[in-house]
């Protein structure tokens, strides 16, 4: 049995480049060990409840995933030690409905952090992840800096091409996370920051109160900013075919 921790976060996003943007949200992600996750009672795993984690929803295309299972075949495909503990940082389904723009698969040794597999979904329905791990196959420390060449579309408001340049501090207390992505014309910079805490009955209502909808409230933002965008001018441009392979370095 394992705690399911709540992170009721900010998320902050900038744009880089001749078209200036910038918002933060607060947003609520869910840390748990995705075997053996035990909540409260407005909370269950791949089970319908107010608040629910599905394999599913993880590990795989949206709908199919095969949650951690995928992720240690993953990482043994990419000769990467087999973890001793997996946890996995998403947002929940809100009464049944989900969409996470980026959760974090974290592949634990008996030292500490040794892989993240951040997993990336367009609001197409297209899914890419990256897996990020140090070239020494060392433990990922908030000093580290992983770069990733970034081949999927996002936004259409950024071209495919460039780096992303991630940073990880997972703490007991406290995340953060943070991408940086460069191209030659500019970028966009965010993070997602906050504490972790028991995941409670309280806690889930207050959530559902404060940010109502869930992840139907996320798709509306981002539509939003999509919006804002247009209207300053930022180039628009169409959906390319998603990358053969599902995960990249």
């Amino acid at each position: 049995m394992s705690r399911v921790d709540h992170i009721a976060g900010q998320t902050f996003h900038g744009r880089k480049g001749a078209v200036a943007n910038s918002f933060r949200y607060g947003v609520d992600y869910l840390l748990l060990d995705p075997e053996r996750a035990q909540g409260p009672g407005l909370f269950a795993r791949n089970r319908r409840k107010l608040v629910s984690v599905w394999d599913q929803d993880h590990g795989g295309a949206p709908g199919q995933g095969r949650g951690v299972i995928w992720l240690r075949e993953v990482l043994a495909a990419q000769g990467l030690p087999a973890p001793l503990r997996v946890e996995l940082l998403a947002q929940p389904r809100i009464l049944g409905h989900v969409f996470n723009p980026v959760s974090f698969w974290l592949a634990y040794s008996a030292e500490g952090l040794q892989a993240v597999v951040a997993e990336v979904t367009n609001t197409y329905g297209d899914r890419h992840s990256y897996l990020c791990h140090r070239a020494d196959h060392g433990l990922i420390t908030r000093e580290d800096e992983i770069v990733a060449r970034k081949i999927f579309h996002v936004s259409p408001f950024q071209p495919v091409e460039g780096d992303y340049r991630f940073r990880f501090d997972i703490g007991a207390q406290r995340i953060g996370i943070w991408i940086d992505h460069s191209h030659a014309g500019g970028g966009i910079y965010t993070n997602l920051i906050g504490r972790r805490v028991p995941l409670t009955n309280l806690g889930i209502l207050r959530a559902c109160l404060r940010r109502p909808f869930g992840s139907r409230r996320v798709l509306a933002l981002i539509h939003w900013q999509a919006l804002k965008l247009a209207l300053k001018g930022a180039g628009f441009r169409n959906r390319p075919a998603p990358p053969a392979d599902e995960i990249s370095r």
